[in-house]
């Protein structure tokens, strides 16, 4: 059976007084619900301040990316060894804001999902639609596309198996408005027919993510659905009542 994930994606949030009173607001509760794997995601300045705070806690965290270069004169950027040093395990990939804001295409998404992968974290991978394609039907085409330029490396498949997928539908992100339960499972379950495609026994065990303005109030109608193993969940998860919230309704 696949263990839930509720995982929180700050963006560009916080503080060092926020970050304190966020994380000792949901570590306490979240030792009672091992039922989830909790994961947050900070900016990078806050790292240091997460290690200190969750070291010894049953949360995990990561950053919310990294360069595809290892180390050299590549100002502002981040590099895997560095996440690492700073205890992360996780790190997302492709997120659909560094894809529109920023111009990652898929290449870059795989080059950093490579980067992830060979420095022993657990990349997530985001793919997703934005509400143009959606509209003209090419929903599937497009996350097939994303999904597909890490299928289709050396090793690929293999890298996948040791990954987090995460279904983004750009229109569902900040926006107030999300997929259906039953929009959303129809795209987690083509990702994983996708991947069986490639290695059954990996489609049956990755966990696929819904990221699209998830709430307490829809979350345990999506998490309901068989394809959906959690959420990469954005304002919410600046709220540690909220976040909590979304984490207890795995239990049933």
């Amino acid at each position: 059976m696949r263990r839930y994930v509720i995982a929180g994606n700050w963006k560009m949030n916080g503080s060092k007084a926020g970050v304190k009173e966020l994380l000792d607001g949901i570590k306490t509760d979240a030792q009672h619900l091992n039922n989830v794997e909790w994961i947050v995601f900070p900016p990078y300045p806050f790292l240091d301040q997460t290690e200190n705070l969750l070291t010894n806690t049953n949360i995990t965290w990561g950053a919310q990316n990294l360069s595809d270069k290892s180390d050299g004169a590549y100002t502002g950027e981040v590099s895997s060894a560095m996440l690492k040093d700073f205890g992360c395990n996780y790190v997302l990939v492709g997120h659909s804001e560094r894809r529109s804001l920023y111009g990652e295409d898929d290449e870059l998404v795989a080059a950093k999902f490579v980067a992830a992968s060979d420095a022993g974290l657990i990349p997530v991978l985001c793919i997703g639609e934005t509400l143009e394609e959606r509209k003209i039907g090419m929903t599937q085409e497009i996350v097939t596309k994303q999904l597909n330029a890490v299928l289709d490396l050396d090793n690929g498949i293999e890298r996948l198996a040791k990954a987090i997928i995460a279904y983004e539908p750009v229109w569902a992100i900040g926006t107030g408005v999300t997929a259906t339960p039953e929009q959303a499972q129809e795209v987690h379950c083509e990702i994983r027919a996708q991947i069986a495609k490639r290695n059954t026994a990996i489609a049956a065990q990755i966990r696929i993510l819904y990221g699209g303005s998830v709430k307490p109030e829809n979350a345990k109608a999506l998490f309901a659905m068989a394809d959906i193993d959690g959420g990469l969940i954005g304002g919410a998860s600046l709220k540690a009542t909220d976040f909590l919230e979304i984490g207890k309704t795995c239990r049933n």
